[in-house]
């Protein structure tokens, strides 16, 4: 059985050799192909744009929060760039290229495994912090600091990296030509001994199973923790108070939509390419042989599309809550307008 972040895996075409990415392709792999572009173009923009603006630190958010945020949309960002414009555009469009040399195509591998991991877990970290804030006071002013947020966004990026070490080591050359390996596909070592089983099925436990429940625990732990405290704040204000604006209220009412947001965001966007990883895993342990119209290749593309674009709707729903960075963005978007105005008045 293969893990999830290896299911986008297709083999790659030495010199010389028909590719399948060029041979009369159906509707069904050309949707994935321009969904490829879209996602490229859309949700890079997007975390490119998150980047600048929070790295700045004038949108009113805590350095604690800042950080998460960064390292959010960094993640995602990475995972575009290996997930989907070198595994699903450079590889299709340019087959016979250095991407195709086998040590290039284990190190795409393993990226795209670390990327994946990481842009997931660190959404989980993000929620625990939340969840720090809210619901465990006495813990907040020593957790919930800029210093302790990049120690524990490092020490998680150096154990994912530890973690997908072996995946480099799961691949073997897919042809030898010219004394030049090319291609790699899945050793039969790692498609058959009951080490790698365990190794794939730890993989599959940590993405995305573990932090689905993670994130379902905690997000309905700091829910219910806002909600008794909403009912304790109406009972301390009165009922002549009912109708009047409560401003920490308000902040509550938004903080459980926010969570709600993100969780179902979350689950949805990956709850397809999950499902399809146990169905055509059980059945067979390759779900790609050339043939595009297969139900299994249709759904698990499927997923996967989903899967990448929940990299870009994480950092984008957090961000655009905030005012603060939404007047930002709008300052960034003015700002070449800006100067070619200032340019002419000159």
């Amino acid at each position: 059985m293969c893990s999830l972040a290896s299911l986008s895996h297709k083999p790659f075409s030495p010199p010389n050799l028909p590719s399948p990415a060029r041979s009369g392709k159906p509707p069904s792999a050309t949707i994935t192909e321009v969904s490829s572009y879209l996602i490229c173009v859309e949700e890079g923009s997007a975390n490119l744009v998150s980047i600048v603006i929070l790295s700045r630190g004038n949108c009113s958010l805590s350095k604690c929060i800042s950080v998460y945020m960064v390292s959010m949309a960094t993640a995602d960002l990475l995972v575009i760039i290996f997930n989907v414009i070198v595994s699903h555009i450079l590889n299709y469009q340019f087959p016979n290229s250095f991407l195709s040399f086998t040590s290039v195509c284990k190190f795409t591998q393993y990226m795209k495994s670390a990327t994946l991991e990481t842009s997931v877990w660190f959404t989980v970290l993000f929620t625990f912090d939340r969840f720090v804030v809210i619901c465990w006071e006495r813990l907040k002013t020593k957790y919930c600091t800029k210093r302790t947020a990049s120690a524990v966004i490092i020490t998680v990026s150096v154990l994912i990296c530890l973690k997908n070490i072996p995946i480099s080591f799961s691949y073997e050359p897919e042809r030898i030509i010219n004394n030049e390996l090319w291609g790699c596909l899945m050793t039969v070592d790692f498609l058959t001994l009951p080490a790698w089983a365990v190794y794939n099925l730890i993989r599959s436990i940590t993405v995305p199973w573990l932090p689905f429940m993670l994130m379902a625990l905690l997000n309905s732990l700091t829910v219910r923790r806002i909600v008794l405290a909403s009912r304790a704040r109406r009972a301390i204000r009165g009922k002549d108070s009912e109708n009047q604006a409560d401003s920490e209220m308000e902040n509550r009412r938004k903080s459980i939509i926010l969570l709600f947001t993100i969780s179902g965001s979350f689950i949805l966007l990956w709850t397809t390419a999950a499902v399809t990883f146990l169905t055509t895993r059980v059945i067979t342990t390759v779900y790609y042989h050339g043939d595009y119209t297969s139900p299994a290749y249709i759904a698990t593309e499927t997923g996967l599309m989903l899967m990448y674009l929940s990299s870009c709707t994480n950092t984008c729903i957090y961000a655009a809550t905030q005012r603060k960075f939404r007047e930002e963005l709008k300052i960034m978007v003015n700002y070449p307008w800006t100067l070619i105005l200032r340019s002419f008045k000159q």
